[in-house]
């Protein structure tokens, strides 16, 4: 599969006349797969806040499920990792936030973010922080995430 999103992903830049020096494939696990495209241009393919990313990573997956529709998988697309040092900051504003709920037993909330953003948070939180809990609260581009202390039943 590495291959193929591979040439899928040279052959789409080449196709959009957009210049890159490397593409880069990691499969993680539940058939999930980070493109990192390594570029001298990145503001273009990243666009305002990521649009572009989003949009390029959207037209892959068609692409990817047209070529291989009997596969379960899911695709990430990144530009010399600008959503992975975004990943990055939203944990660590996680974490400074769960180490206050920690501290003051009172619920924080994070700044609306993603869809995508927001499982990176519930999930980071779940496996390192099991004395809070995440909840998604809000509607569209203004979800958000609060952070509450574990209520244990004793």
């Amino acid at each position: 599969m590495e291959i193929l999103i591979q040439e899928t992903v040279e052959e789409l830049l080449n196709k959009l006349s957009t210049p890159f020096r490397k593409v880069r494939i990691e499969a993680q696990e539940d058939g999930m797969y980070r493109v990192n495209i390594e570029s001298e241009e990145p503001s273009l393919l990243i666009g305002h806040h990521g649009e572009n990313i989003h949009a390029l990573q959207n037209i892959l997956r068609i692409i990817l499920w047209k070529k291989k529709p009997e596969e379960k998988f899911s695709v990430m697309v990144d530009v010399d990792d600008y959503r992975k040092r975004q990943e990055e900051n939203v944990i660590d504003l996680a974490e400074r936030k769960a180490e206050v709920v920690r501290q003051n037993q009172e619920a924080q909330s994070l700044p609306p973010m993603s869809p995508y953003f927001r499982r990176v948070v519930h999930l980071h939180l779940a496996k390192n922080y099991q004395d809070v809990v995440t909840e998604s609260v809000g509607e569209g581009d203004f979800r958000y995430l609060t952070i509450k202390p574990k209520v244990t039943n004793q």
